[in-house]
C-alpha cells in the first residue's frame, strides 16, 4: 500500500525498498541516499539535469556498491527509492539539513519558503517509512532470533567546495565505536585505499542518525560507511570497493564475536 496517496502517484511507487528480506546474515545494509528519482508531484524542483545527477541529489554508486554487498555477506538491504533533495533521510525532522533550500552551490527554489505542512507532509511520506522499515526490520530479525549489525553506505565527492579529499573511504561511528575501532585495525596494513577515521564527516556533522536512531539504543554494532564516489563510477570499481568492504566487515565482526565468547 502507498504510504501517502495524496502524495505519491501509482507510478511512483512506494517510498522504501527492501531487497533480500530474508537475509541470513549478520549484517543490516541501509542506503539513505540511495536514489536521484523526484516524486511526480515535485517536477523538477527548479533546477538543472545537471543538477540533479550531481552528488546534492543521491549518493552515486552506493547503491550499487550496497546491493554487492548484501549479495556477498547475505544481508538484507533497506534503501530510499527517492532524493535527498525532498527529503534527507539521515536527518530527523527537527534538523534544518533535512529539507535544504541550499546544497553546495545549488539554490533549490522547490524547497524555498516551504509551510509547516508541506514539511509534515514529506517527513510523513519519506522519513516516517523510511526509518519505520528499518525499525520493523530490526525487531522481525530479534523474532527470528539473529543479531543485527547495522550498516549504512554511503559515497562523497572526491572534491567539496574547491577543496580535494584524499581519504577514499572513511569509517564513521558515533558514540558507539566497536566495529569501526576493529575495521580501521583490519584495514590498518592495506594498500587498496586510504581508509580513515570519520571522514570526510563525523558524528558533529549529524550524519549518524540512522545509527543513533535504531543502533545505539538497542546496543546493535553499528558504522556508517563513506566511498569516494568517483573509485565507484563504474562496475569495476563497484566490485572492487564492494569485496574489500565485505572481507572488512565478515573479518571485523568475527574477531569481535570471538573476543566476546572469550570474555574480551
Amino acid at each position: 500500500m502507498l504510504a501517502d496517496m495524496t502524495f505519491f502517484t501509482k507510478n511512483d511507487g512506494e517510498p522504501v525498498a527492501i531487497e533480500n528480506p530474508r537475509g541470513w546474515g549478520d549484517v543490516l545494509l541501509v542506503c539513505e541516499h540511495a536514489s536521484r528519482r523526484l516524486p511526480k508531484r515535485y517536477g523538477t524542483l527548479g533546477l538543472s539535469e545537471d543538477a540533479l545527477s550531481s552528488h546534492i541529489a543521491w549518493d552515486p554508486g552506493a547503491l550499487a556498491v550496497a546491493r554487492l554487498m548484501s549479495k556477498q555477506l547475505d544481508a538484507t538491504l533497506i534503501y530510499q527509492r527517492f532524493s535527498r533533495l525532498v527529503y534527507d533521510c539521515n536527518r530527523p525532522p527537527e534538523s534544518p539539513a533535512a529539507i535544504r533550500d541550499v546544497s553546495e552551490v545549488f539554490r533549490i527554489p522547490g524547497n524555498e519558503n516551504l509551510t509547516e505542512a508541506e514539511k509534515s507532509l514529506r517527513t510523513t511520506s519519506l522519513y516516517l517509512p523510511f526509518q519505520g522499515a528499518i525499525r520493523d526490520e530490526i525487531a522481525a530479525r530479534r523474532a527470528r532470533g539473529l543479531q543485527t549489525v547495522l550498516v549504512t553506505v554511503h559515497s562523497f565527492t572526491r572534491v567539496y567546495f574547491g577543496r580535494e579529499r584524499a581519504v577514499e573511504i572513511g569509517i564513521l561511528h558515533d558514540t558507539d565505536s566497536r566495529l569501526a575501532e576493529a575495521m580501521l585495525d583490519a584495514a590498518a596494513d592495506t594498500n587498496l585505499y586510504k581508509v580513515e577515521r570519520n571522514e570526510p564527516y563525523g558524528p558533529a556533522d549529524g550524519v549518524t542518525h540512522t545509527l543513533e536512531l535504531h543502533a545505539l539504543p538497542a546496543g546493535l554494532l553499528n558504522v556508517m560507511i563513506e566511498v569516494r564516489n568517483d573509485l565507484i563510477a563504474d562496475e569495476a570499481g563497484q566490485t572492487a570497493a564492494a569485496g574489500f568492504l565485505s572481507k572488512l566487515l565478515r573479518e571485523s565482526i568475527g574477531t569481535l564475536t570471538k573476543n566476546k565468547k572469550n570474555g574480551g
